[in-house]
């Protein structure tokens, strides 16, 4: 049972007394700490009231340890190592530089621009983990609502009935075109100027697919491609595998650009948006902040390229 005249200290009396046996002055301590020089002195004189001990004697203008405040120093030496430590984390945290992330993208943005995002983010943070997957957007969007990952990446997607929907950018999908074809020469590549060319399409049960048959059906064009592809990624490697033109999103248009391809605007102009996909209800940690705001700045630059 405590007594009642056991001192009652809390531990920012403490953490002021571990930081003024660490420093030569008050304003040292103060700054050390982030405080104001009147509230480390005031915390020294209730210190001492609480304990009844003389913690600091006023020598030459200076504050000096007694040999009370020396002995208090080296019994709570192993416990200022266990506070500074714990503030230190709380600190990595509240700046996103611990922690785990779970991420999971559509293979568009999984594997061209989310990847310089999670580089960005741990290039600094040595104590953060990544969880990283590439899937479909059906797996993506399930991942995300139930759990399993924190950050869902996806394109063509504005809205979902179970999940918060964030778009970060609008663009169109782009023409991939080989350098010697005469396709290569114009401005622009239409739907029409496909018709009759092999070209590579992707598969109408996706998203994109769907899109760009849409686009085909806009501009009265017969969409009869040569092979049909899944993924975009998959088009534009069959693309420079001289199989013909590939309609695919500006972001695996500009990772794969340069091999034997140019890349073209492709009409009708067939939007498509870089979404961010997180479930409903659950606040966002630092480290997720972090991240967010490294894959906007990734989405800003390739725009800007």
């Amino acid at each position: 049972m405590r007594n009642a005249e056991d001192p009652q200290v809390s531990l920012s009396l403490l953490e002021i007394f571990g930081a003024m046996m660490r420093c030569a002055t008050t304003v040292e301590a103060a700054e050390q700490l982030g405080i104001s020089q009147p509230a480390v002195s005031n915390g020294l004189r209730q210190l001492e009231r609480e304990l009844g001990v003389t913690l600091f004697e006023r020598v030459h203008r200076r504050l000096e340890p007694t040999a009370e405040a020396l002995s208090l120093h080296e019994e709570l030496r192993p416990m200022f190592g266990v506070l500074r430590g714990f503030m230190l984390r709380a600190r990595d945290i509240r700046q996103g530089k611990f922690g785990r992330i779970r991420i999971v993208a559509t293979p568009p943005i999984g594997h061209t621009l989310a990847p310089r995002a999670v580089k960005e983010l741990v290039q600094e943070r040595s104590e953060v983990s990544i969880s990283y997957d590439v899937r479909r957007l059906e797996d993506v969007c399930a991942a995300v609502k139930e759990g399993s990952a924190d950050v869902g990446i996806a394109l063509a997607i504005d809205r979902h009935t179970d999940l918060n929907v964030e778009v970060l950018h609008r663009t169109h999908m782009v023409a991939l075109v080989p350098e010697g074809s005469a396709l290569a020469g114009q401005a622009e590549v239409t739907a029409q100027d496909l018709t009759g060319q092999p070209f590579v399409g992707l598969d109408g049960a996706s998203r994109l697919g769907q899109l760009v048959r849409g686009a085909f059906d806009r501009d009265h064009a017969t969409y009869d491609p040569r092979v049909e592809a899944r993924y975009c990624s998959t088009a534009a490697a069959l693309a420079q595998a001289g199989l013909g033109v590939a309609i695919v999103d500006p972001y695996t248009a500009l990772f794969h650009g340069g091999r034997g391809l140019v890349q073209r605007p492709f009409n009708p102009p067939s939007e498509i948006s870089v979404a961010l996909l997180l479930r409903k209800g659950v606040p966002r940690s630092r480290l997720v902040h972090s991240f967010i705001e490294e894959l906007r700045r990734q989405v800003r630059h390739s725009a800007a390229i």
